[in-house]
């Protein structure tokens, strides 16, 4: 990983947890984390509870000044109004979001999102002042055509074409290829490199060095402690968007505690 990218831990709860049981785990995080003296300023922690357990854990994280960010799992596009069952990116904001997961595989599978959708989501939560972590990846179909790169770097370049360059510059992308969510199959570093070279190389031509340097590339995907080492080796791989390993405790804060001793 480049050593000026600041590597990024991200974990999706999904639907889990409920607002007493999430809070149990970020103070079991941030004690696991405390005694092995992680360094927040070399390494980021972020969480992504569920709608009904943000508030807790903001009091918690402001409560104890805790070093751990968190954000949402989705966004409306809209600010307020006759939206029944939406939460706007000015809610998630007012409650001291940092992230905001955009375009998970899941949500353009069940919801769906579309690309203008998507496009809609990232600006609104750009407009917040928050990041968006925008999630791409293929399917095995497209992997078994052998256009994956093509399919996640198209994916990328379907919402960066709307953005400007400063825009562009704060996102964070995960590249998550949907064969490897939940199924225990996993990328090979290599081919996490490869797509997440693409994506750079990406940025680069349809914005600049300077956007294409900085914004951090994620791996999502049945990351656990035994594979997270090799992946986060990898120059272009900047962190991980962690799933099913996210749900627990004590294999999150090794896989970030792993993460951290990779840092130059």
């Amino acid at each position: 990983m480049a050593s000026k990218r600041i590597p990024l831990v991200a974990g999706n709860w999904k639907m889990n947890f409920d607002h007493r049981e999430a809070t149990y785990f970020v103070q079991k995080l941030a004690w696991l984390l405390r005694d092995a003296r992680f360094d927040y300023k070399r390494c980021e922690i972020a969480l992504m509870p569920s709608f009904t357990s943000l508030r807790s854990v903001q009091v918690l994280v402001e409560a104890d000044r805790l070093k751990i960010r968190y954000g949402a799992q989705a966004v409306s596009v809209t600010t307020q109004g006759a939206f029944t069952g939406d939460v706007s990116a000015d809610m998630l904001a007012a409650l001291g979001c940092s992230y905001v997961i955009v375009g998970h595989s899941e949500r353009r599978k069940y919801h769906p999102e579309d690309d203008a959708n998507i496009v809609d989501q990232v600006r609104a939560v750009l407009s917040a002042g928050m990041q968006p972590i925008l999630c791409v990846g293929e399917s095995f179909e497209e992997r078994r055509q052998g256009i994956e790169l093509d399919f996640a770097v198209g994916q990328v370049h379907d919402v960066t074409r709307d953005l400007s360059s400063d825009q562009a510059a704060r996102l964070v992308i995960a590249y998550e290829p949907v064969w490897a969510i939940g199924t225990g199959m996993v990328a090979t570093p290599d081919s996490a490199q490869d797509a997440a070279k693409a994506i750079r190389d990406d940025l680069r031509q349809s914005f600049d060095a300077k956007v294409a340097d900085n914004v951090r590339i994620l791996y999502g995907g049945s990351v656990s402690s035994k594979n997270a080492v090799e992946l986060i080796g990898e120059p272009d791989v900047d962190g991980f968007l962690i799933g099913g390993a996210a749900l627990d405790v004590d294999e999150l804060a090794t896989i970030a505690r792993l993460t951290l001793k990779t840092v130059r």
